[in-house]
C-alpha cells in the first residue's frame, strides 16, 4: 500500500484532511469517492482535479468510486454559485451519465477483477424511492438548520437568495455519504475545496445516526499563475468530447499554459513520479525556450483523453501555422480541426458556382474575395512567389477548381508566412 496523502502532498492538491485520515488510508484499502453531478454529456478539465485523485487512489491501493450525482443533479449545488442552476430531466441525467462513464474510464480500471476497481454509481438509484416527509422526518431532524446556514457555501448565497432546493444540497449529498458508509464501506468523501462543507455534513450525518467514523479530504480549487480561471477560455470550457472540443485544441490549451502553470499542471494531471517530475522541471528550467515541459504535459494529456492517433494529428495540424505543414497534411485535416487551426484569421465567402468552370487565382484573391486589395497586387505577390494556396505556390496562371476544396467546402491562400485567409464555399 502506497502512501496517498504523501503522493497527493508533493502533487500540491491537498487543501484540506481531517485528522486521521492517513492512519486510515495507511492501515488498510479503503474506499472512497468523488461526486460528480452529470450536467453535461462531457466533463470538462475542471473535473479532472477530482478524477485524478481517485486515479491515484486506486495506483496506492484502495477502491475508488465516482458518484454521478442524478439526483443531486437535478437540484443543482449552490456552492458558491452566484444563481440558480437550470434543472435537469431523468432521461438527460442518464444519457449524461453514460457519456460520462465512458470517459472516465480513460483514467481508471473499472473492469478487472481486482478487489480495488472502481464504480461508477448514481445516487438517483438509493434516493428516488423517498418521499419528502420521511426525508425530512428520519434524516432532516439529524441536522440543524444553524449548522446547514453556517457553510460558507451558503452564507454567501444568502446575500442574493437561495431557494430551499438548493439549500437542501448538502443534506442529500450528506446522505450519499451515509449510504455509501453502510452499503459500500466508503469511509472517505473527496472533492474541490469548495466542497468541504457539504462533505461534512455527511461525516457528521454519519457520526450522528451511525456513531461511525467518516473523512474528508478536498484540493485546492485549480487556478492561473496569471489569475484567470482554469480549464476556461474565451469560448468557454476545455471538454473531453472530442466534438465539443476538438482534440487539436485540447492539445493546444495544455502546450499554450505559462511556464508557472506547467510545474503546477505536470503534478496534478499526470502520473509521472515524483523523481521523472522534478527532473522535467529541472530541464525545462536550463532551456525554458523549448518549452519541453508544455511539450509533454500536452502529449500526455492528449493521448490519454483522445488516443495517439489523435495527438499525432493535432501535431500535424500545429505544424501547419509554423511551415512544415504540407497539402496532404492539410487535406488530412477533419472540417473542426481545420477552424481550430484557422480561427481568428480573416474569412472570405464565395458563391459555389464560381468554381464549377474553374477560377483564374487573380481573379479568386483580388476579385471574388479581398484577400489582396487589387490585382496589381495579386501579380505582384504572385511573381515573388509569395502566395500558396492549401499550401502549395502558384503561379498567375493557375485556374482553381472544386479538386481544391478542403472538406469540399474551404480554400486556404498564404501570403508569406504568417498571413493566411479562409475563402468558404458556400
Amino acid at each position: 500500500m502506497e502512501n496517498f496523502i504523501k503522493e497527493l502532498e508533493w502533487r500540491g492538491m491537498i487543501h484540506n484532511v481531517m485528522p486521521g485520515t492517513e492512519e486510515l488510508l495507511m492501515k488498510e484499502m479503503t474506499t472512497a469517492y468523488v461526486g460528480i453531478d452529470p450536467t453535461a454529456d462531457s466533463l470538462h478539465i475542471g473535473h479532472l482535479v477530482g478524477v485524478m485523485m481517485l486515479t491515484h487512489l486506486q495506483k496506492c491501493g484502495h477502491r475508488p468510486l465516482v458518484v454521478l450525482g442524478g439526483a443531486t443533479g437535478m437540484i443543482g449545488d449552490p456552492s458558491f454559485k452566484s444563481e440558480e442552476r437550470k434543472l435537469l430531466t431523468i432521461e438527460q441525467i442518464e444519457y449524461n451519465k453514460s457519456c460520462i462513464e465512458k470517459q472516465l474510464a480513460k483514467f481508471m480500471d473499472f473492469k478487472s477483477n481486482a478487489p480495488n476497481k472502481a464504480e461508477v454509481l448514481n445516487n438517483y438509484e438509493w434516493t428516488k424511492d423517498w418521499t419528502f416527509l420521511n426525508f425530512i422526518r428520519d434524516i432532516g431532524k439529524h441536522i440543524t438548520v444553524n449548522y446547514m446556514m453556517a457553510k460558507d457555501s451558503v452564507k454567501k448565497r444568502l446575500e442574493t437568495g437561495i431557494s430551499f432546493t438548493e439549500f437542501s444540497y448538502q443534506l442529500l449529498q450528506g446522505y450519499d455519504f451515509k449510504y455509501l458508509y453502510e452499503n459500500y464501506n466508503c469511509r472517505l468523501q473527496m472533492g474541490g475545496s469548495d466542497q468541504w462543507g457539504n462533505i461534512t455534513t455527511g461525516t457528521e450525518l454519519i457520526r450522528r445516526m451511525l456513531q461511525g467514523e467518516a473523512y474528508a479530504l478536498t484540493c485546492p480549487l485549480i487556478t492561473k499563475a496569471d489569475g484567470g480561471k482554469f480549464g476556461k477560455t474565451e469560448k468557454g470550457n476545455i471538454w473531453l468530447d472530442a466534438e465539443k472540443t476538438s482534440p487539436y485544441a485540447f492539445y493546444q490549451f495544455w502546450l499554450n499554459t505559462s511556464d508557472e502553470d506547467a510545474k503546477k499542471f505536470i503534478k496534478i494531471f499526470t502520473l509521472f513520479s515524483k523523481e521523472e517530475v522534478e527532473s522535467m522541471i529541472s530541464s525545462h528550467e536550463k532551456e525554458p525556450h523549448l518549452r519541453e515541459l508544455q511539450k509533454t504535459l500536452a502529449k500526455d494529456m492528449t493521448i490519454r483523453v483522445h488516443g495517439e492517433k489523435e495527438f499525432n494529428s493535432a501535431i500535424e495540424a500545429s505544424e501547419i501555422l509554423f511551415g512544415k505543414g504540407t497539402t496532404e497534411t492539410l487535406k488530412n485535416l477533419d472540417e473542426k480541426t481545420l477552424l481550430s487551426v484557422f480561427d481568428g484569421v480573416p474569412i472570405f465567402e464565395m458563391d459555389r458556382n464560381s468554381l464549377n468552370e474553374g477560377i483564374n487565382i487573380i481573379d479568386l484573391i483580388a476579385e471574388k474575395t479581398s484577400v489582396l486589395a487589387s490585382k496589381s497586387e495579386a501579380r505582384r505577390s504572385l511573381k515573388e512567389n509569395a502566395i500558396s494556396l492549401n499550401k502549395t505556390k502558384v503561379t498567375e496562371d493557375y485556374i482553381c477548381t472544386n479538386s481544391d476544396l478542403l472538406n469540399n467546402k474551404y480554400i486556404l491562400i498564404q501570403k508569406g508566412k504568417k498571413n493566411y485567409y479562409l475563402i468558404i464555399i458556400k
